[in-house]
């Protein structure tokens, strides 16, 4: 059955969500535990998460991580839980604890961050039973010590240069899995699927630029605006 003739029961009041942009739908998809992985929503927002139709959420952000955060961003999400478990701020064994503990609170994969050593993705590899999700910032990043540690996945996060990257890595490695970030429209998204991205995370709007538009809406007595 084409997606085009798929039944959709949108429902009444949660119709009103974030959709991921439509180039992601063509990359590939990563199947983990039998699961496809094609949009992974780049947000640690409960609301937003709860509100979106994204197929998983990488739940990563720029402070020591702390199993509640993962807890409280398991427990909104309809979907599955990449968990960021450090690399950068936080180093070594206290990574492969987290990381573990993130797998026993229902996490589908754990991501590390780009300074984490070969060393600790072995140990990650070791311990934990889902996947390591190893981060890549630049295409001077050793790609092949990455893998022979234990990395399943590559999210690719270079900025601008994401394509080029992503291009490159495919180039060497054909089977690894990639996940890259999208850029800031679906042309971007389209170059790095076409560059040979698996699967996009994709930044939301922030609750702030939502509610802007829905408050200048009731400002001029409108109902709320779609999205």
């Amino acid at each position: 059955m084409a997606d085009q003739d798929m039944p959709e029961i949108p429902g009444c009041l949660r119709k009103f969500m974030l959709k991921v942009p439509e180039p992601i739908y063509k990359c590939s998809g990563i199947k983990i535990l039998g699961r496809r992985i094609k949009s992974v929503l780049f947000s640690t927002d409960v609301s937003i998460i709860r509100n979106t139709n994204a197929d998983a959420v990488i739940a990563v952000y720029p402070f020591t991580p702390q199993p509640i955060i993962t807890q409280a961003v398991m427990l909104a999400a309809e979907v599955p839980v990449f968990a960021g478990v450090g690399g950068g701020l936080t180093q070594g064994t206290r990574v492969v604890n987290l990381a573990l503990h993130a797998e026993f609170q229902g996490a589908l994969g754990v991501v590390v961050n780009a300074p984490t050593k070969n060393e600790v993705i072995k140990r990650l590899k070791q311990t934990v039973d889902i996947p390591v999700v190893v981060t890549v910032i630049s295409e001077n990043d050793d790609i092949g010590k990455r893998l022979e540690a234990g990395a399943a996945i590559l999210n690719v996060s270079a900025a601008a240069a994401t394509p080029k990257v992503v291009a490159k890595i495919r180039a060497e490695y054909p089977e690894v899995p990639i996940i890259a970030t999208g850029g800031p429209n679906d042309d971007t998204i389209l170059e790095t699927v076409l560059a040979g991205a698996n699967a996009i995370t994709w930044t939301p709007p922030s609750n702030g630029e939502i509610f802007k538009d829905i408050m200048e809406a009731y400002r001029r007595d409108e109902p709320h605006p779609p999205f």
